[in-house]
């Protein structure tokens, strides 16, 4: 059996990611600063969730917008109902612009502190 050259096999199918659009990701990080999961603290931009897949989403979207993760951190237990504890993730961003749209959204929508935090 004789396999075409621009065939592609199932191995390099499942390796080749398609990649998140940058119109795609700063609207998903917007939605992040409406609902106060994404704040702008200096030049970084962090993100707090109890779903580590949304970190991995977060990733994706500093990616596209030519940022990168620094770090991913849990920084605390947090009661969800009555019966049940969950790990607080707090991931940490740098975008590389430093008059990236997004921060003027932040400041014009977003807010000092997450939905977890205590001051709140």
């Amino acid at each position: 059996m004789q396999v075409d050259s621009n065939e592609i096999t199932p191995h390099e199918h499942t390796s080749n990611k398609i990649k998140m659009l940058p119109p795609q990701a700063e609207k998903k990080m917007r939605c992040w600063i409406r609902t106060r999961h994404l704040i702008c603290s200096g030049h970084f931009f962090i993100l707090e969730t109890v779903e580590y897949t949304t970190v991995e989403r977060f990733s994706e979207c500093v990616e596209s917008l030519g940022g990168s993760l620094i770090s991913v951190e849990p920084i605390n237990k947090i009661w969800m109902g009555a019966h049940r504890k969950v790990v607080l993730y707090q991931a940490k961003a740098s975008l590389h612009t430093p008059h990236h749209t997004l921060k003027q959204y932040w400041i014009k929508y977003g807010g000092f502190y997450t939905r977890f935090d205590e001051r709140c």
